[in-house]
This record gives structure tokens, C-alpha cells and sequence, in this order.
């Protein structure tokens, strides 16, 4: 069987103290997996990755020369930004298609995708902090870049981009500011998602550590493209840089999750 990585690490300079995030970065699939018995047509769309986020966290990576890690497989397959006992982690329906692949599915080939692609993917995330935290000689900041569809069910979404947040708005309200500063765009805050997950990457990696943190969604059409890549490169670098540059993002200082009290499974490395 072919090695297939579940990650891509973008090393760059670990002592900027940013790491970024991409969970939903790509759209592969190993071939053993087929297409999961779906149309070709449906790895373009949003049900198996985050339309242009891969590309954006590579140019935003290396205007920064921040260190990144890429999810390399497909939502389809496993979601990396759920947690292992969410009932949505292996989803047999998205947005109305069928996943013949993952229905039925057993136990064991449950665990051989946690196995597989979840868990080493989530290694290399915390590798890739521990490193940045060590290097820098102080907690990094951690930045989680998604998007969004222009519309859900026939309604738009008004928003441009979007800041999703647990309980630790340390980073929140300052990105808030500077993506309205220029006055040229609609940010949500919360919308179109809570950013109160358990479980999830920002959960896992920043809210249980207490690192700052944010997630960042841009809406898919602006970033479909070589063009819109680049503007939102341009607008989203020097925003990050300042917040890198706010001493009091770079403490650990935990808050408790609005999804509930931390329990020993949160402790989990």
C-alpha cells in the first residue's frame, strides 16, 4: 500500500510564535478508498473540503514565515475538527449526498480512519505548537482558517468573513476590529457557526491549554480564486501579524468552555 500522509507540515520559522491551521485543507482521498461510491463532482464542493482555504494558508504562511499544518484528506473521510466521540465525525450524509462508502461501516474500519488520519493529524498539530511554544519561549498564537458556502437552504450569508469563539475572546475582539477597520466588508461574529465545539481543534489544541486562539471563516466565492486568494492574503497578514505582535496573546491563560467543565478526556495530549 502506498504511504499516504495525513498532514502537511509548512515548518517555516518556529519563532514567530503563529502556527495556522488548515483542517479542511484538501479534498484526497487514498486510493484504496475509491471515491467513497460519490461523483467526481462532489470533491468540488464543500462537503469534502474548504474551497480555498489550502491556498490561502500558503501564501499567508509565507508572508509571515509562520509554521502551518494542512489536513491532506477529505471531510468525507474523517473531519478533523470534530472530536472522536462526535456523532458527526464520519458522516454517512452531507448537505443531502449520500456517502455510500461510509454507510455501513464497522467498528474496526471506524477506528482504522482515527487510526489512520484523525489521530496523526492531531499529533502533528501539537507537535507543530510544542515546537512554536518552545522556540518562541512563550505560548503561541494559534489561527484556524476555514470558509463557508456564499449560501445555505437558499438563504445568503451576508458576512464576508467571520471570527468563531469558544469562551477565550483574548484574540477575538481585536481581529474583529481590524477585519472591520477598512469598512469594506460585513464580519461575523459567531456566524454562520458557534465556535463552541467539544472537541474540536481549538478546543483540543488552544481551550484546554489556554492558548490564544481564533477561527477565521471567509466566505468560499471570495477565495475561489487565484485573484481573491491573493486580496485576502493581503488583507488578512498584516492583521495577524499585529495580533502576533500583542504581548498578551502569547499567555497561557485557560477559560472554561462554554460547552462545559474540562474532564479528563480533554487532558488527552
Amino acid at each position: 500500500m502506498q504511504h499516504y500522509s495525513p498532514y502537511e507540515i509548512i515548518e517555516a520559522k518556529p519563532t514567530t510564535g503563529l502556527v495556522l491551521l488548515a483542517d479542511h485543507a484538501m479534498n484526497r482521498l487514498p486510493a484504496e478508498y475509491g471515491s467513497l461510491g460519490l461523483p467526481a463532482a462532489a470533491f468540488e464542493r464543500h462537503i469534502a473540503y474548504d474551497i480555498g482555504v489550502e491556498a490561502l494558508v500558503r501564501r499567508v504562511s509565507a508572508m509571515l514565515d509562520a509554521p502551518a499544518v494542512l489536513g491532506c484528506f477529505s471531510r468525507l473521510l474523517i473531519d478533523p475538527n470534530r472530536g472522536e466521540d462526535d456523532p458527526t465525525l464520519i458522516m454517512r450524509i452531507s448537505d443531502g449526498a449520500i456517502i455510500p462508502g461510509n454507510h455501513p461501516i464497522t467498528e474496526q474500519e471506524w477506528e482504522n480512519r482515527l487510526n489512520r488520519f484523525h489521530r496523526p493529524y492531531h499529533r502533528a498539530v501539537s507537535e507543530t505548537i510544542g515546537r512554536s511554544a518552545e522556540a518562541h519561549g512563550a505560548a503561541p498564537l494559534v489561527i484556524s482558517i476555514h470558509s463557508y458556502t456564499p449560501a445555505w437552504k437558499g438563504v445568503a450569508r451576508p458576512w464576508h468573513a467571520a471570527v468563531l469563539w469558544d469562551s477565550d475572546g483574548r484574540a477575538v475582539r481585536p481581529l474583529i476590529d481590524r477585519l472591520e477597520a477598512p469598512g469594506d466588508i460585513v464580519v461575523g461574529n459567531n456566524e454562520p457557526y458557534d465556535g463552541a465545539l467539544r472537541g474540536d481543534t481549538m478546543f483540543r489544541h488552544c481551550m484546554v491549554p489556554g492558548i490564544s486562539h481564533a477561527l477565521i471563516e471567509v466566505r468560499q466565492d471570495l477565495i475561489a480564486d487565484a485573484e481573491g486568494v491573493a486580496a485576502w492574503a493581503e488583507r488578512l497578514a498584516p492583521i495577524l501579524a499585529s495580533l502576533n505582535a500583542m504581548p498578551e496573546l502569547h499567555r497561557y491563560e485557560r477559560h472554561i468552555s462554554r460547552t462545559g467543565a474540562y474532564d479528563e478526556e480533554d487532558e488527552r495530549p
